[in-house]
């Protein structure tokens, strides 16, 4: 099975950077669920994940990246001056891997106090533009809530074709619920999609 690259230094973009996950970036994490307390059900998640759960990710993140899993990334300030490019702003999460179809699934995060800036744009743009280019990627989807207006217009503004919603798609807890899809492939890098 390919494995994901090492980004090496930071992939740049006008409002936004990507960085791999880091060990320092965990109390932002943990600020981020504190201050936004339905993020983890926006991520699907049970519950908030604790400062051990994170540690325990961010050790196995290069293993799982090595073995073409999946990769976490962190997302930076893209402007400001030298402090503010190095704290996480939130973060972008490449999953459900199919390397014999060349697809790939994001999830993305941006803290409260970071939102409404194009911090979600950007890193979307980026995040795709890399595993197009860079990791030989044919498709890259991106689920979301119907109603996340937020997550769309990011989406959008990063150069991703909203392709419609998919009814009673995800089990979560004991319902099931829609989900809305956007995508990205080489073509929509050149503007070439029918």
């Amino acid at each position: 099975m390919p494995s994901f690259p090492d980004l090496g230094p930071p992939l740049r973009g006008p409002t936004a950077r990507l960085r791999l996950v880091a060990e320092r970036d965990i109390p932002e994490i943990l600020i981020g669920h504190q201050d936004d307390p339905r993020l983890h059900e926006a991520l699907r998640l049970e519950r908030p994940p604790s400062g051990a759960e994170l540690g325990r990710r961010v050790e196995h993140e290069a293993g799982e990246r090595a073995a073409g899993a999946g990769v976490w990334l962190t997302i930076l300030d893209g402007v400001g001056g030298a402090d503010s490019l190095s704290v996480c702003r939130g973060q972008v999460g490449v999953h459900d891997v199919d390397w014999d179809h060349l697809r790939a699934g994001l999830s993305i995060w941006v803290a409260p106090a970071d939102r409404g800036r194009g911090l979600g744009a950007g890193a979307l743009a980026l995040a795709g533009a890399w595993l197009l280019g860079v990791c030989g990627m044919m498709r890259v989807e991106l689920h979301a809530p119907p109603d996340n207006q937020a997550l769309a217009r990011a989406a959008a503004a990063a150069g991703f074709v909203a392709e419609g919603v998919l009814p009673g798609y995800l089990r979560e807890r004991r319902d099931r619920s829609d989900t809305a899809v956007y995508s990205l492939i080489p073509a929509d890098l050149e503007g070439e999609r029918p």
